[in-house]
């Protein structure tokens, strides 16, 4: 009889980890709708191309290698993983009816598969960033090691025992291991590239450039909203009992909570500053609100969790606002919705869990931006002179779409079909 409840607890909890995978992986249509909402109509076929090879490609090489980077069977040290590649077998009925705290409780190729469209989400967040301006290809070599080392190095650090996690730091879902970290390594990428042609006047003014297709980019924030269930529901890890059943629940109600205050105030914020009430700025309220709730959305009471989730609204105008003085353009709001809204995130830990240090948080922080900002630039610095990053300027005038794929998303709006009318 024990034999049959452990084995089905353990059918339950790999069941539970697969159905959040699958959530999370539709977070890969998600970003592809608001990015080619976000952009204009030159540009929507390169965007979408981007977004459907970036997954495979990423899917690919943390099968070959970026898993056991980031969770090796020998590891160096706490800092230097092991490397190995691809994957062994998965668990013994044996090893799991055994029982017992060392017993696997659900399968390892539904952790591998959980693990590997968290890292295809977070080479997403740099996609977005890049937008308009970046060569298709030297982006999916840069996603090769980004996906292959940069990231599965810091994911170690943290989440396969190394020594942020020795440290104390605390990051339940990956404020900073995943967000924060795609969106030092953006920050990267937009130095290098450069802003787009006319974004920025010559006496410092910002002319906005809208997107094409708001309706897909709300679609895809809704997208993110529900993969985000799996994303920070998932990272519990188990189900198959009353008090783990509870806290899934609660994650839930946290994340949904973050997310919708997150929405509402960024949306009043920027009819404060604005007049006007910027769709644009209510999409990335709610996914601030969401990436801020992501370090833990366990502990927070609901109204705790509403709280985070709207300082997180109230940062990312601020930060979509300051990146525009800076000169430092991101089309969708990338760096500030992942990075600034993750970084409160992470420190918004310490208002309700006792285990969180604010050393523990900063010293997270600091190593995980410094590692994936500077081996991203350093990666980015040896592609932009084998082959460069940059379009020309005559591709970026005309749009991508024609250039890097030779078809338009919308080809009856396009000139030469105009012009016969």
């Amino acid at each position: 009889m024990e034999s049959m409840v452990l084995e089905l607890g353990y059918a339950l909890d790999t069941f539970y980890f697969l159905m959040c995978t699958a959530l999370v992986m539709w977070m890969a249509a998600g970003f592809a709708m608001l990015e080619a909402g976000l952009v204009r109509a030159k540009n929507t076929v390169e965007i979408l191309n981007k977004n459907a090879l970036l997954y495979g490609v990423a899917c690919i090489v943390y099968l070959v290698v970026g898993y056991n980077v980031m969770y090796p069977a020998n590891p160096i040290s706490s800092v230097i993983p092991g490397i190995d590649f691809l994957l062994g077998g998965d668990n013994s009925t044996e090893s799991v009816t055994a029982g017992g705290d060392d017993a696997p409780y659900y399968s390892s190729m539904a952790d591998f598969i959980f693990q590997a469209v968290f890292a295809a989400a977070t080479m997403s967040i740099v996609s977005g960033a890049v937008a308009e301006r970046m060569k298709l290809w030297p982006f999916l070599i840069f996603s090769v090691f980004m996906v292959a080392v940069i990231y599965p190095v810091e994911g170690y650090w943290k989440w396969g025992g190394g020594f942020l996690d020795q440290l104390g730091f605390q990051d339940f879902a990956g404020s900073v291991v995943v967000h924060m970290a795609g969106a030092a390594a953006a920050l990267a990428a937009v130095i290098l590239v450069g802003p787009r042609k006319g974004k920025y006047g010559k006496n410092g003014e910002v002319r906005a450039i809208p997107g094409a297709n708001l309706p897909m980019a709300t679609l895809g924030m809704f997208i993110l909203w529900m993969g985000w269930f799996g994303f920070n529901g998932g990272s519990e890890l188990k189900i198959a009992n009353v008090e783990e059943a509870n806290a899934v629940a609660k994650i839930f109600v946290n994340t949904n909570a973050a997310a919708a205050a997150g929405m509402v105030v960024a949306a009043l914020f920027a009819r404060f500053l604005f007049g006007k009430t910027d769709l644009t700025m209510t999409i990335n309220g709610a996914l601030a609100g969401l990436v801020a709730i992501t370090a833990e959305p366990l502990q927070p009471s609901a109204g705790l969790a509403s709280l985070i989730g709207a300082v997180g609204g109230l940062v990312v105008v601020g930060s979509v606002l300051a990146l525009d003085k800076l000169k430092l353009d991101d089309p969708v709001g990338a760096i500030s919705v992942h990075g600034s809204a993750g970084i409160w995130g992470i420190f918004a830990v310490l208002l309700s869990n006792e285990d969180a240090t604010f050393m523990g948080q900063l010293i997270g922080t600091a190593a995980t931006f410094a590692w994936m900002f500077l081996a991203s630039m350093a990666v980015l610095l040896v592609i932009k002179v084998i082959m460069g990053l940059r379009v020309s300027e005559e591709e970026e005038m005309e749009g991508m779409d024609v250039h890097e794929c030779g078809m338009q998303a919308y080809p009856e709006f396009g000139p030469e079909h105009m012009s016969s009318k």
